[in-house]
C-alpha cells in the first residue's frame, strides 16, 4: 500500500511497498529497491561485462545490453535521489573489458553519490580494478535492522533481530494459467529472516524457487511489480 510517507518522492508508477522492522522498502519492476527511511537504492548482480565476455567465446552479443542497464539504472537516480547506491555483488562478470569503462563514465554523472559494494563471488575476478569510487565489503555490511550480503546467509551467520537482504540466487517464480500454461518470472523474495533480489542484469541466468505459504513473493512482469 503506498502511504502518506511515500507520497515525499516521485516515485515512478508500479511500484509495491514492502516493510520489515517497520522499514518501508519499495520494490521498482527495474529490479531495484528503495529503502524509505536511509534513502538507500539497493540491487544485486549487474555482471557488467557479461557480454563482452560471451563475445570472446564467439557468442554475438551487443555490448549495448549494459549501457540500456546503466541508463536505466540513471533515470531512477536522478527521480529518487538516494544518498547510497548499495550493489549487493557480482557488480562485474569476469576480468577487466572495456564495458568496464561504461561503469565509469555512469559514476561520473553522479559525483555526490556514495557507492557500496559487499563483494560477490564474480567480482573477485578483477577487485584490484573496481573503481576507488566504490567502497567495497568483503562479506557483509549492517546497516540499521539488516545485514546485506551477496550470497544468502545461513541461519547460524544470522544475528538476532537482523533482516538478510542478498542477491546471487536470481529468483523467478513460476506462475501457472488456468490452462495448464505457465510463465517464469524474476521476483523478489521474502522469507521470514531473508530476502533475495532479482538479478538487475538483463543477461543473466534464473534460479526458480519454491516459496512456502509463509514468505512473500512479488514478481515483475509488463514493467509492474505484482504479489504473486
Amino acid at each position: 500500500m503506498k502511504n502518506h510517507e511515500e507520497s515525499k518522492y516521485r516515485f515512478p508508477e508500479n511500484y509495491e511497498c514492502y516493510n520489515i522492522h517497520n522499514q518501508q522498502l519499495i520494490l521498482f519492476p527495474e529490479k531495484c529497491i528503495f529503502w524509505v527511511e536511509e534513502k538507500v537504492l539497493i540491487l544485486a548482480d549487474l555482471h557488467l561485462g557479461k557480454a563482452g565476455h560471451f563475445r570472446k567465446s564467439g557468442i554475438p552479443i551487443p555490448s549495448y545490453i549494459h549501457l540500456e542497464e546503466l541508463e536505466k539504472l540513471a533515470r531512477l537516480i536522478r527521480i529518487l535521489k538516494p544518498k547510497k547506491l548499495l550493489i549487493l555483488g557480482d557488480l562485474f562478470h569476469s576480468e577487466v573489458n572495456n564495458e568496464w569503462n561504461y561503469f565509469d563514465a555512469f559514476l561520473q554523472k553522479f559525483p555526490t553519490l556514495e557507492v557500496n559494494l559487499v563483494l560477490g563471488n564474480h567480482d573477485t575476478y578483477a577487485i584490484d580494478f573496481i573503481p576507488k569510487k566504490v567502497r567495497i565489503f568483503m562479506e557483509n555490511l549492517v546497516m540499521g535492522k539488516f545485514i546485506f550480503s551477496h550470497i544468502p546467509l545461513k541461519t547460524d551467520q544470522l544475528t538476532a533481530g537482523l533482516y538478510n537482504l542478498c542477491g546471487h540466487i536470481h529468483p523467478s517464480a513460476k506462475l501457472q494459467g488456468n490452462g495448464k500454461q505457465s510463465v517464469n518470472l524474476p521476483c523478489f523474495f521474502f522469507g521470514e529472516r531473508m530476502g533475495i533480489l532479482p538479478a538487475y542484469g538483463f543477461f543473466t541466468g534464473r534460479h526458480s524457487i519454491r516459496p512456502t505459504y509463509k514468505d512473500d513473493v512479488f514478481v515483475i512482469a509488463g514493467g509492474k511489480v505484482l504479489k504473486a
